[in-house]
């Protein structure tokens, strides 16, 4: 097959909407490439599709419609192909769902002249109003990029007409969208910072051409991102694109910063905090190999690279690499796919890698390159337990008196003080002292949290929130309604009656409407503006505080509990990331943790620092258990808007498990899923548990293959659960 079909030749094509086929088109006049973009009739609407072959023919000739027209953007790659069809496989997704992640570029069949963008002006406004004010901020904070009518009315929360009565006054400029211009050259040849003898043996381990996988593992504050930096010149070197995935849009920042010392041009972003517009230039850019770099969310890693050399997955450990809705896949593995079928090296950069990457680097499948001491004059801290169990702490009081003394020393000292607590909110749990009532959310089966600072309960399963109430919802008693448990909020009310003269700062998730808040209030702490931070598993992950020497974990217990199979790995990789806030310059930290187990496996091996100990013992235990690495799961999430029929689908299918017991899997199950009802949806769990070498999906596939989904009943495959809610 040439690649190119001619007028009317028939040809394959994959929409983006929810169909488990390929439709047949005829080729447009001047014809179209195989993988070319097309937009195509599909009843009254026209849709977005790939050419992914030739058409079938098995319909009458005379019927098919033609592709309306072949979109301006480069073909997908054979490679991009091959990719989508193995992870749609993979995680058993249909190729129109794994197709319409890879076109997620807003108006990309948009023709230019269609596309008009607002920018900031330079025209005086004749009169201000709060809703002008808005736009003039959003255009303000976005530092003069460019927005789309719809996108900057909805980013500011106001109406179009706003915008457009600004632009008449030319307060704000409206033009065509400019052709998408590539990105700066980043240099790869600027010197980069002096590296460490362990920093430069790392950096010549990486230093390849062609598909590998290498775990980089290395203590907190010990130079991981300057070896991988490194990678990313090397790669840049040879003419190939990079990917850098991050797991917080909240790290960008700082990253960004770091990238542009280091190639003297900013890199292109591609996450949710970035503008639409922005995102469109993204992905023809990297299609067009105008874009030598990303740094990007998990979705990053479906753009339409020209050709990518090298992916780093940093703090490879994550949870967030994990997509929990739509095609539920994990970034991490899909990153491996990918590398493995375009030649591209994975760096894998973690402190506490996950047990998967670990136990493949210990059976030779990976790559291990380690760097063993702190960056510079950096020490690891000092990690002691505090016994609850010995200490005097009034019911109502969370701060142990021992992490207090340690807190108002470094008060004294001019030094920052992190107290972690992973719950976010003021309390998880509102009771009524009356009837003993609590406040649940009521579309799902989950605690309503209380949000002090915004004066509401807010569900953190849903999102639903609604204004505290006065009064219990259930025996009317007035002021009875109690908070229990703490938040990240009751901990800085704690701190702040504690230490009245200190700067006390919450840095959650929940109290910054934009990610640029965040990012500049993070910014602002790391240049000594608060004395105390109280913070969520946010602050964990990767930010630099120089003057931070001490860190106190409220509750350490509080990963260990339930049944996860992953918790106690959570935890450890938590807490060590946690202590390694502390003592980052050339001070040396101390890092306390608030107990009643001192004596834990888990909390042992994060005291002694025996990283290696802990991943034995672990590996060991799920070996024993066949759980993954060393065996294979499946989670099966029924759910339906009444309970009884979503129960029969769950007992007819653990029932009629042949085509499982053919490849030596398990069902357990139906059960309740842990959260049984989210958003108005009754949810049950069957868990599919096989031999590590089992072909799981096929026998998956076989036995869903007679369900018939009758009314609103909903059915999802999650392959490799990373949770189990």
């Amino acid at each position: 097959m040439s690649g190119f079909f001619h007028e009317g030749e028939l040809v394959g094509v994959v929409t983006t909407q929810p169909l488990d086929r390929m439709l047949d088109y005829k080729a447009p006049e001047g014809g179209c490439h195989l993988g070319a973009f097309v937009e195509v009739p599909l009843g009254p609407r026209k849709v977005l599709g790939v050419v992914w072959g030739p058409g079938k023919g098995d319909f009458d000739y005379a019927k098919v419609r033609s592709v309306i027209r072949v979109l301006d953007v480069p073909p997908m790659r054979d490679e991009m192909k091959d990719f989508l069809t193995r992870a749609g496989a993979y995680t058993l997704t249909p190729l129109s769902a794994m197709v319409r992640l890879a076109t997620r570029s807003p108006g990309l069949g948009d023709p230019p002249a269609m596309r008009k963008v607002f920018r900031m002006g330079t025209g005086e406004v004749d009169r201000m109003t709060p809703a002008r004010e808005k736009v003039l901020a959003v255009l303000e904070e976005f530092g003069g990029l460019s927005f789309t009518l719809k996108e900057l009315a909805e980013q500011a929360g106001v109406g179009p007409s706003v915008v457009k009565g600004l632009a008449a006054q030319g307060a704000v400029r409206e033009e065509d969208s400019p052709r998408d211009l590539p990105f700066a050259r980043l240099d790869p040849s600027r010197p980069g910072k002096e590296l460490t003898d362990d920093q430069a043996a790392a950096v010549a381990a990486l230093d390849r051409d062609g598909y590998s996988t290498t775990l980089l593992k290395g203590v907190t504050g010990s130079g991981k991102t300057e070896v991988y930096l490194e990678a990313v010149a090397a790669c840049l070197r040879r003419g190939r694109q990079a990917l850098v995935l991050l797991p917080e849009i909240a790290l960008t920042s700082e990253f960004l910063t770091r990238v542009e010392e280091r190639f003297g041009a900013r890199p292109a972003e591609w996450h949710s905090g970035v503008t639409m517009t922005e995102r469109r230039r993204v992905w023809r850019m990297v299609a067009d190999g105008g874009a030598e770099l990303v740094v990007g969310a998990r979705s990053a890693l479906f753009l339409p690279y020209r050709d990518l050399g090298l992916i780093v997955v940093d703090e490879e450990h994550d949870s967030s690499y994990k997509q929990e809705d739509g095609v539920l896949y994990n970034a991490r593995d899909m990153t491996v796919l990918r590398a493995s079928l375009c030649g591209a090296q994975v760096v894998l950069a973690s402190a506490t890698p996950s047990l998967e990457t670990w136990a493949n680097a210990e059976a030779g499948k990976y790559a291990r390159v380690e760097l063993t001491s702190r960056f510079g004059d950096a020490v690891l801290p000092e990690m002691r337990a505090i016994d609850m169990r010995r200490e005097d702490l009034p019911g109502s009081r969370w701060v142990s008196p021992t992490l207090q003394r340690e807190i108002a020393k470094r008060i004294e000292k001019g030094e920052q003080s992190l107290v972690f607590l992973n719950r976010r909110g003021y309390a998880p749990m509102t009771i009524c002292r009356a009837c003993g009532h609590q406040i649940m959310c009521d579309h799902c089966d989950a605690r309503m949290v209380e949000h002090r600072f915004l004066k509401r309960l807010m569900c953190h399963q849903c999102g639903e929130t609604k204004p505290m109430p006065t009064a219990c919802p259930s025996c009317e008693a007035e002021d009875r309604l109690a908070p229990i448990g703490p938040g990240v909020e009751r901990m800085g009310e704690e701190l702040a009656e504690l230490f009245p003269d200190a700067k006390v700062v919450v840095l959650s998730s929940d109290l910054y409407g934009t990610s640029r808040e965040l990012k500049a209030h993070i910014e602002a702490i790391a240049e000594g503006g608060a004395d105390i931070i109280i913070g969520t598993q946010l602050v964990a992950k990767g930010h630099n505080f120089p003057h931070l020497t001490l860190v106190g974990v409220i509750d350490a217990d509080l990963g260990l509990q339930g049944s996860d199979l992953r918790a106690a790995e959570k935890t450890f990789q938590l807490m060590r990331q946690v202590a390694g806030r502390a003592g980052r310059a050339e001070k040396r930290g101390v890092a306390l943790m608030q107990t009643f187990q001192p004596e834990h496996p888990v909390i042992t091996a994060i005291l002694n620092g025996d990283e290696e100990a802990f991943w034995r013992a672990e590996a060991a235990e799920r070996e024993q258990a066949g759980m993954p690495p060393y065996g294979r799961m499946a989670g099966v999430i029924l759910s339906g808007p009444e309970v009884g029929p979503v129960f029969d689908l769950g007992n007819a299918l653990a029932r009629n498990d042949g085509a499982l017991k053919r490849v030596g899997a398990q069902v357990y199950g139906p059960a309740p899923a842990p959260i049984a009802r989210i958003r108005g949806r009754h949810r049950v769990r069957l868990l599919v548990k096989a031999p590590k070498g089992a072909a799981l999906q096929g026998a998956l596939a076989d036995w869903i293959k007679p369900v018939r989904l009758k009314g609103d009943l909903r059915l999802q495959i999650d392959i490799d659960p990373q949770s189990f809610f």
